[in-house]
């Protein structure tokens, strides 16, 4: 299959790539980060420097690549966890309009199927809890897949060191569950480190 990952170089995207490209898939790694195209090169992506809030290129992105699938993991997070809730506008908009701009990709671009990432746990209420409603309202309204992700521990998380609270999941498995789903039906799916 053919995927388009946007978030390619968040610390999921930098597992699943890997493991897509050893499946056989090809995957499309966009990026908003010129910085970040030879890492996405090195773990076997094909780049796409795009930013998903620029709709018209991101449009033209996705019809360029022709994707099977839209694997939607972006998020806007600080480096350091304690500013999260200075984000939290920021990731709700990736959450809101960033996905939408992906939506609208796909349409555009044959209707490929659509999973994208959002959490298990509640958040408090807010900008961010509602970005997370709508998200999931509107990957199951074109019948993708929503991946409700336990918190992430292991190398590259805010978790290296500690495991979190539960839901949690170590990033190693929440990449190779990801993979797992590709054909899943529409639907909700948990991901933590509870079995399947």
């Amino acid at each position: 299959m053919r995927i388009f990952l946007a978030g390619a170089s968040g610390v999921i995207g930098q597992q699943l790539i890997p493991r897509l490209v050893e499946k056989g898939h090809v995957v499309g790694g966009m990026t908003r980060s010129p910085g970040k195209t030879d890492l996405l090169t090195r773990l076997g992506a094909e780049p796409i420097l795009c930013d998903v809030f620029d709709r018209d290129a991101l449009i033209q992105a996705v019809r360029d690549f022709a994707p099977d699938v839209i694997l939607n993991e972006l998020t806007d997070l600080p480096d350091e966890v304690d500013k999260i809730g200075e984000h939290a506008e920021l990731n709700a908009r990736i959450r809101t309009e960033g996905n939408q701009n992906l939506i609208d990709a796909a349409r555009q671009s044959g209707s490929p199927k659509i999973l994208a990432q959002t959490v298990a746990w509640q958040l408090p209420d807010g900008p961010d809890a509602d970005a997370v409603v709508e998200l999931e309202r509107s990957v199951l309204a074109e019948g993708g897949v929503v991946l409700s992700y336990g918190q992430f521990y292991g190398p590259g998380t805010y978790n290296e060191q500690q495991i979190p609270a539960e839901p949690r999941v170590r990033i190693d498995r929440a990449a190779d569950r990801t993979v797992e789903l590709l054909d899943a039906p529409s639907g909700v799916v948990v991901i933590t480190d509870q079995p399947a």
